[in-house]
């Protein structure tokens, strides 16, 4: 059942929110810090103060995504949307391969977006908030300057005017968001040796290469895939073999705990 109120859905988006980035921050921050931490991309961890200014943007992003969810699915706006409420109206074929579809779509907006808010003339008003996460924690997911939330929300009104959607599959979508996103500021690779290299994982977005975004602000700017890196030239060169190295890594190798 789609939430019926801003409250309610607001209530739903903070949950999800919460959860996911719980459950591997207390694993992988808190009671496996010790026995894991030959596993950390950076070795050093965040500070306190990181992951209390990251939960409260992350909040201010869920309110803005929260507005965008009424306006789309809620308001009288929705007359104007392709927005469809009954499955059998499309069918479930349609309704699994719009969901595929929203991540392709979402990948080639946020890549474009992502670029450009790294341009002089927006960087310090839309994006420099986020990059306060130089070593990122699952937190820092959705840790935007409301101008940034703004922008990365506007992906659910794309999908509205660009092709019928469910609120089901969007949920779906922006489940699947939530997850690979905290994951890709986990601050921990949970893909295998070699995996960056393979046939497939060439072209899928991992932990370690966000994560040297975050670290050198410069080149990475995919979300789910490497495509759009690659085919523009903006993949950094040292991304396989910085992986390589992660992933090779013995657990007797020490690391810094500070």
């Amino acid at each position: 059942m789609f939430p019926q109120t801003p409250l309610s859905l607001f209530g739903v988006l903070i949950l999800r929110y919460l959860i996911i980035a719980a459950i591997p921050f207390i694993l992988f921050y808190g009671l496996k810090r010790r026995v894991w931490l030959w596993k950390k991309i950076q070795s050093k961890f965040p500070h306190a103060n990181d992951f209390i200014r990251e939960i409260a943007y992350s909040v201010l992003t869920t309110l803005i995504f929260t507005a965008y969810g009424w306006g789309v699915f809620m308001s009288p706006l929705k007359t104007y949307t392709q927005v469809y409420f009954t499955i059998e109206e499309w069918g479930w074929g349609y309704f699994w391969g719009s969901v595929g579809f929203m991540l392709i779509v979402h990948d080639a907006y946020f890549y474009w977006t992502h670029r450009a808010m790294h341009h002089r003339l927006f960087f310090s008003w839309f994006h420099r908030v986020h990059h306060l996460s130089q070593n990122p924690s699952p937190w820092a997911a959705f840790a935007f300057h409301p101008l940034e939330a703004l922008v990365e929300g506007g992906i659910i009104w794309v999908f509205a005017f660009l092709f019928p959607v469910h609120p089901l599959a969007v949920a779906l979508f922006m489940l699947f968001m939530t997850i690979y996103n905290v994951y890709g500021h986990l601050g921990y690779e949970l893909y295998p040796r070699s995996f960056a290299s393979s046939v497939v994982g060439q072209w899928i977005n991992t932990s370690v290469n966000h994560n040297q975004h975050h670290q050198y602000f410069k080149g990475n700017y995919g979300l789910y895939f490497l495509w759009w890196d690659r085919w523009m030239g903006t993949l950094r060169k040292d991304y396989e073999q910085t992986f390589q190295e992660v992933t090779s890594r013995r657990k007797t190798q020490p690391c810094d705990l500070f």
